[in-house]
């Protein structure tokens, strides 16, 4: 019998499984296709990250365009896939599951009723830096990223819907800007998927930001802190899901609530005002997971930024 299952092989899975052998604990994995690295680009802010954290890219210049044109003075990253692909050898790779003392659900995200869904196509560029969300133009924004080796990725996104922009629709209006590229990446999943039972990790337990769809970081940085939970005969639940966390994901959750219930110009005006907070407002509510005080002082600063006509749709945030 292992000491750690892991179920699922995508970077929150194999995170947590590296994390578990690193301290002592016969880990094994379910991987039906170990062999097969992601293709799908994952970015995060570099200070959300753990250290050592293998990235790609870095993009010390990172532009929004809501009304106007914002600087947001953090980094962000575009993690190394192949890097968080490997396992050390102490880690089992199974074709099916098997009896342990803990099994960890990672298999990702369960259904949900609101999404976020993207088309990107990959060209070929030298730019460095990185264009978070251009509203300008529609109810869809432009994420520009770049990738390395003279490459950046242009993603045409519907943030949240219920249903969300499908994926023909989004690729027509990407590719109304421009051409296709070397090759096309496409992006779904739920914003408000429900936790699977028992014990879980990564989006199976719900890590995915509800206003920004993040989890990857959320992933990569509570891995060592669950294995040593195990380690030490704790429950690990109280890690993954801290009564902190609870608290800042159920106001994530209504601010998703708010997003939803926005038109393409109130939208642009919602995030005029977001990123014209102070820097510590914008981090709180877009990586603090544990930190309540700090997301209540930034909706807080958003309500009374907001112009009058936006307030209303706020009041239930």
């Amino acid at each position: 019998m292992f000491d750690v299952l892991v179920v699922g092989g995508g970077p929150a899975g194999r995170a947590l499984a590296r994390a578990c052998a690193r301290e002592g604990l016969d880990t094994a994995i379910v991987d039906r296709h170990p062999e097969r690295v992601w293709t799908a680009t994952y970015g995060a802010w570099a200070d959300e990250l753990p250290e050592g954290t293998p990235t790609k890219v870095t993009s010390s210049v990172v532009r929004v365009f809501a009304r106007e044109e914002h600087l947001i003075p953090r980094e962000y990253v575009i993690l190394d896939n192949s890097r968080l692909h490997e396992l050390p050898d102490t880690v089992t790779v199974l074709p099916r599951p098997t009896e342990a003392r803990f099994t960890f659900n990672a298999t990702g995200a369960r259904r949900g009723r609101a999404e976020q869904t993207a088309v990107g196509t990959v060209i070929e560029s030298d730019c460095t830096e990185t264009t978070l969300m251009d509203w300008r133009n529609g109810d869809t924004f432009l994420y520009t990223v770049p990738l390395g080796d003279n490459r950046v990725l242009v993603e045409e996104t519907c943030l949240a819907g219920r249903p969300a922009t499908p994926l023909p629709e989004l690729r027509r209006r990407l590719h109304e800007r421009l051409a296709p590229g070397l090759r096309e990446e496409r992006v779904r999943f739920p914003l408000d998927a429900p936790r699977a039972g028992g014990l879980a990790f990564g989006a199976s337990a719900g890590f995915i930001h509800p206003a920004t769809g993040y989890s990857v970081a959320t992933s990569l940085t509570l891995a060592p802190k669950v294995a040593r939970a195990v380690r030490n005969g704790e429950d690990p639940r109280r890690v993954i899901w801290s009564p902190k966390a609870r608290i800042v994901h159920a106001m994530r959750r209504r601010g998703l609530e708010v997003l939803l219930r926005m038109d393409a110009d109130e939208t642009r005006d919602f995030f005029e005002v977001f990123f014209q907070l102070d820097a510590h407002h914008q981090r709180a509510y877009l990586s603090g997971r544990e930190d309540v005080k700090g997301m209540m002082a930034a909706m807080l600063a958003l309500f009374h930024a907001a112009p009058r006509r936006l307030k209303r749709k706020l009041v239930f945030f």
